[in-house]
């Protein structure tokens, strides 16, 4: 069994606790235009590794896992690929390696994954489905019943929200974010991170040779920023920075 992946390395404690090995899985299911990962969001392409060439790379790179750290799996969406992906997560369980997904949630079949993770990583963009999918191009229904799910069978979860200008980050929708986490609170505990909207990908997608749409409207900061975290705090949201 196959996975195609578009980069691989460690990064220390922000997709998941500790030195991590992430795997950028290739392809995607959604549309988001400030992606940062242009390059995985096409099915096929990528590099081609077994699972149990990968198994083998974590065995050998398990003296970095310090801090707790593991393995990551992102994308990309990693769940595109998923009958590989739950192979290698059974896997890596079995040996006793921390393990992390980040995920939209939108996959119907990721509470299969539960038993092997310990560390669900899932974005909310938004709190209206219809908004999302006009964006992204998928709805996020199923994210957020992943999200109970998840809450509910005791998984670790930690959510996101990528906070991006004219979409997302004005005090309303923070309002609005507050009300949806809270009425996930009583399924069980989770944390939020603002992510707030960078370029980082920018200069990928001219090299893929497509128009990069976003503007500087869509960049968040200042009061702004510490305005939408309160409005959350306030209402008894865990927010954390990674």
């Amino acid at each position: 069994m196959e996975i195609r992946i578009f980069q691989k390395g460690f990064n220390f404690s922000q997709d998941g606790p500790g030195n991590r090995l992430v795997y950028h899985l290739q392809g995607c299911n959604l549309r988001c235009p400030w992606c940062s990962n242009p390059e995985g969001l096409v099915s096929g392409s990528g590099a081609a590794y077994t699972v149990d060439e990968i198994v083998d790379e974590v065995k050998r790179s398990e003296m970095m896992f310090f801090d707790g750290g593991g393995v990551t799996l992102t994308g990309g969406e990693a769940t595109v690929q998923f009958e590989a992906v739950k192979e290698l997560l059974c896997r890596l369980h079995e040996n006793g390696v921390n393990t992390c997904i980040e995920t939209n949630g939108i996959c119907a079949r990721l509470p299969e994954l539960f038993p092997y993770l310990d560390l669900l990583i899932a974005d909310v963009k938004h709190y209206d489905p219809v908004k999302h999918k006009q964006v992204t191009g998928l709805s996020n229904e199923m994210t957020l019943e992943n999200i109970k799910i998840a809450l509910a069978q005791g998984q670790k979860t930690a959510l996101r929200i990528p906070l991006i200008g004219g979409f997302n980050a004005e005090e309303e929708d923070a309002k609005q974010f507050a009300a949806l986490f809270g009425g996930l609170k009583s399924e069980g505990d989770f944390t939020v991170e603002l992510l707030p909207y960078h370029e980082y990908g920018k200069d990928k997608y001219g090299a893929l040779g497509v128009d990069y749409k976003m503007t500087e409207q869509a960049k968040v900061g200042g009061e702004r920023l510490i305005k939408f975290k309160k409005i959350l705090e306030n209402s008894g949201i865990t927010v954390i920075k990674t």
